[in-house]
């Protein structure tokens, strides 16, 4: 059997904050841009808010009762949080990168931001850096480097 998934582009990078609406006042004066997509992520206790950016955006998030992201600012304060990769065949990206000893923080895709599935690879697989991994919830037809084991 071989197992196959495309990396398509980098979908987003994630800062965490304390307030939302303060950092997006800072982002609009800074680069004149204004926020595209603000949600609940009730499923992750998260608050999200996207900024295009190009082709890509800068993603807010705020804990909503997320004890992850409320340790991070508690530890770090704000500032990035982590590198959103948009992939197609996400269930294959993560059989592929579990048989491939990659270690995974969700091994199965869950909902998120946007009704995406998304996934998150530890950090100590990237050097400390956390990358989620995102299959939109619609098709996209973008070309993209095809990643393969069998």
């Amino acid at each position: 059997m071989t197992l196959m998934f495309v990396v398509r582009k980098i979908d987003h990078i994630a800062v965490c904050v304390n307030d939302i609406d303060e950092t997006l006042a800072k982002y609009k004066a800074l680069l004149g841009v204004d926020v595209q997509e603000r949600e609940v992520v009730a499923s992750q206790k998260t608050e999200a808010a996207l900024i295009p950016i190009g082709d890509s955006s800068i993603e807010l998030i705020s804990p909503r009762g997320n004890d992850g992201l409320t340790k991070f600012l508690e530890k770090r304060g704000p500032g990035l949080h982590h590198i959103a990769i948009e992939v197609e065949g996400i269930e294959n990206a993560l059989a592929l990168l579990k048989a491939m000893g990659i270690p995974l923080i969700d091994e199965t895709p869950r909902s998120g931001a946007r009704g995406h599935k998304v996934a998150f690879v530890h950090p100590k697989a990237t050097g400390g850096v956390l990358i989620e991994l995102v299959e939109p919830s619609d098709t996209h037809t973008s070309a993209g480097s095809a990643h393969t084991a069998g």
